[in-house]
């Protein structure tokens, strides 16, 4: 088991997108300063520190279950009382599943997922490949699909047996998601939305641009939308061809959701929420003002409520514009949940959860929360499903609550124009699965994130070769991938590190920012050579003989000392990402 101390750091690594943003946008300001709030925002009930730590899961009996920072998967009762813990060997962020039976389905980074039931009995546990970042599913039969950060992705039976894996030779972070006739769609670390049938044989991959980190929502008529790090939003048919992109400012790691009226929104790093047609064209862009990482939800009144990395709850109307905001000035990285009852739950960073009471349910669509349902089964809703939670929610959607009152200086905000720019790009007839739209040529102004105070000391004064030995030195591997420590190797390539999140970091190159995939080893980010080998203008030759790699950028070339003999014959370190 890991130590807790070194885990929670990841959450606190993202730092200033400053050396990535135009001179024009590095004035920083309040989330909610860019227009200000129309309504008087509902007031917070209750707000309890119960250490959450992954995505909040709701049963239909309004229970909250969760994996906490203590490592122990929790359920509660909707007020946040426990009614029972059980004890994981890790941390984890996946959001737990809740079955029709009331039994929890819970993974963690201790490589097991665990089948609870609705007592908080151990029925079984089962130790997989690696990880568990991404949200587990579930299927019709009572069967569900794990995606693990070992690169495989399993089917598991209702009584914990392997029923197949699929091996994708790359991290999954990326919820799988499963289609009405049981495909299933997962992203992964190799840049690509994959399709597999129900027996685990690829149907296809689709190539992005970049790393998707994004979960894939399913639409009504079963396209597949995602977010990409290639800073696009993707919508693919069902056979894998491309039917549009819509660019972005920055990249997208949110999980989209598809509301009642077949929008597809998510949020972005570039601080905005995007509203896209089935067409691929914007309906409405709003501007958050800070990055956003967790997914919306949308209310049964049409309002979308979307949280922001500066701890920003915004409250959108239909036609895109402020209603009201909630600032908790705590990190809000996870996504809205939303009980049937109508009760609004978000966490902030260091586990309090806040709940909203006396709200609108979810609105009845095909995708309108994180993973489909507030129970986190990630499966297209049948129609059966979709009359069900109607009535679910119908007593809470019908309620007399208070209308907003205006805030007070504030006048009512006229509607936007709706966004039409020739923004979204589609295929030409016949493109084959795995084809890609062209670059965006007019992205938007990525916005500014509030500055966060970096988790380790600042790099001391060092040559570059020091800095080098240093990297060599700390080099490390998972599996037989070698990676080298990201600060040294950065300053020993005259290279600076602008953007940290606990996945990826953007890093300056021949004056321009560059994403890079990154893993966090004891709280330290660490690169692969395989991905320094990609950046543009560098070269890097292994040498093991000589026990060095050499990397070249800028016609000078640095020697960085690797011991790969103790490097790849290391068991498999544990990785929090």
């Amino acid at each position: 088991m890991k130590k807790l101390t070194h885990l929670p750091r990841w959450t606190l690594l993202l730092t200033s997108l400053a050396a990535v943003t135009p001179a024009a946008a590095q004035t920083t300001a309040p989330a909610a300063s860019a227009a200000p709030a129309q309504f008087i925002a509902p007031k917070i009930d209750w707000s309890r520190e119960l250490k959450v730590m992954s995505g909040v899961t709701i049963a239909d009996n309004g229970d909250l279950i969760y994996l906490g920072s203590d490592s122990r998967i929790r359920r509660t009762d909707a007020q946040g009382k426990e009614k029972w813990t059980y004890a994981a060997g890790d941390i984890g962020r996946a959001n737990p599943v809740v079955t029709p039976q009331g039994s929890v389905l819970a993974a963690s980074y201790d490589d097991h997922v665990y089948l609870l039931d609705p007592n908080g009995k151990l029925q079984w546990k089962l130790k997989l490949d690696g990880d568990i970042y991404a949200s587990p599913a579930l299927r019709l039969d009572g069967s569900f699909i794990v995606g693990t950060a070992g690169g495989s992705v399993y089917a598991l039976s209702a009584d914990g047996k392997v029923l197949w894996q699929y091996k994708v030779g790359a991290p999954v972070f990326s919820s799988p998601a499963v289609a009405a006739d049981g495909t299933i769609y997962f992203g992964a670390q190799n840049n690509r939305m994959h399709a597999l049938t129900p027996d685990g044989t690829l149907k296809w991959a689709y190539a992005a641009g970049s790393l998707v980190f994004s979960s894939p929502a399913i639409g009504r008529e079963g396209g597949i939308y995602f977010g990409s790090s290639d800073r696009k939003i993707h919508a693919l048919n069902p056979d894998g061809t491309l039917k549009w992109t819509v660019p972005t400012g920055l990249f997208v790691n949110a999980s989209p959701i598809v509301t009642s009226t077949d929008l597809v929104v998510v949020g972005s790093y570039d601080g905005k929420v995007y509203a896209v047609n089935t067409t691929g064209e914007n309906e409405w862009v709003y501007t958050a003002g800070a990055p956003i990482a967790g997914a919306a939800a949308e209310l049964s009144d049409g309002t979308i409520l979307v949280p922001d990395l500066s701890g920003t709850v915004h409250a959108i109307g239909k036609a895109g514009q402020r209603l009201w905001t909630i600032q908790t000035g705590k990190k809000i990285d996870t996504a809205i949940a939303v009980s049937d009852a109508g009760t609004v739950y978000f966490t902030t960073e260091g586990g309090a959860l806040n709940a909203l009471q006396k709200q609108r349910p979810l609105a009845v669509g095909p995708w309108t929360t994180f993973h489909a349902l507030p129970s986190g089964w990630g499966r297209a809703l049948s129609a059966n499903d979709l009359q069900a939670r109607t009535a679910a929610r119908r007593a809470a959607a019908t309620a007399a609550i208070a209308a907003l009152k205006p805030a007070p200086g504030s006048t009512p905000a006229p509607t936007p124009t709706p966004v039409r720019p020739p923004t979204a790009t589609t295929p030409p007839a016949g493109t084959a699965p795995g084809g890609t739209g062209p670059v965006a040529t007019t992205p938007a102004t990525p916005v500014r994130p509030p500055v966060t105070t970096p988790t380790t000391p600042a790099t001391p004064t060092r040559t570059p070769e020091e800095a080098a030995r240093l990297a060599g030195a700390g080099a490390r591997a998972v599996g037989r991938t070698v990676y080298l420590p990201l600060a040294e190797t950065a300053q020993a390539l005259d290279m600076a590190v602008k953007v940290l999140s606990p996945r990826q970091a953007t890093v300056t190159v021949l004056g321009s920012p560059v994403l890079v995939s990154t893993v966090t080893l004891n709280g330290r980010a660490y690169l692969p050579l395989s991905g320094l080998a990609r950046l543009p203008g560098v070269t890097v030759k292994t040498d093991p003989a000589a026990g060095t790699v050499n990397v070249t950028r800028l016609a000078r070339t640095r020697s960085f000392p690797v011991n790969f003999g103790k490097a790849v014959s290391l068991e498999v370190l544990r990785t929090t990402y």
